[in-house]
């Protein structure tokens, strides 16, 4: 395991999305952070996963900001490396939001880009 801090590499976590995170853990009652990742799919070549990390592996890095931690398999910084993660709130709703530097192309959805 591999313990960063977001500012001097990886990933960047906002306030907001450091919130965010320390609020659905605390709502589940368990976890160790948000586990984010990409994977190949949708019609630009990859898209985003996110899931609660509940360990850390040999092969993960740890980034931790603001109170909350983000985990990552050290496979996916290659598209994840420089990443801004953000959360927010547009009217009605809410999302988790990706300022990757890394990624020339976006669907028209939104939901997968291409590096």
């Amino acid at each position: 395991m591999s313990e960063t801090t977001l500012q001097t590499e990886g990933l960047v976590l906002t306030e907001a999305a450091a919130a965010r995170i320390r609020y659905q853990l605390e709502k589940r009652g368990h976890g160790l952070g948000l586990r984010l990742g990409v994977r190949k799919s949708g019609c630009s070549g990859y898209m985003y996963t996110m899931d609660y990390a509940d360990e850390i592996g040999e092969d993960d890095d740890v980034f931790e900001d603001h109170g909350a931690r983000v985990v990552v398999a050290r496979k996916h910084m290659q598209v994840l490396a420089g990443t801004i993660v953000d959360f927010r709130s547009e009217g009605l709703n809410r999302m988790f939001r990706f300022d990757n530097p890394r990624a020339k192309n976006a669907c028209g959805c939104g939901e997968s880009f291409m590096v």
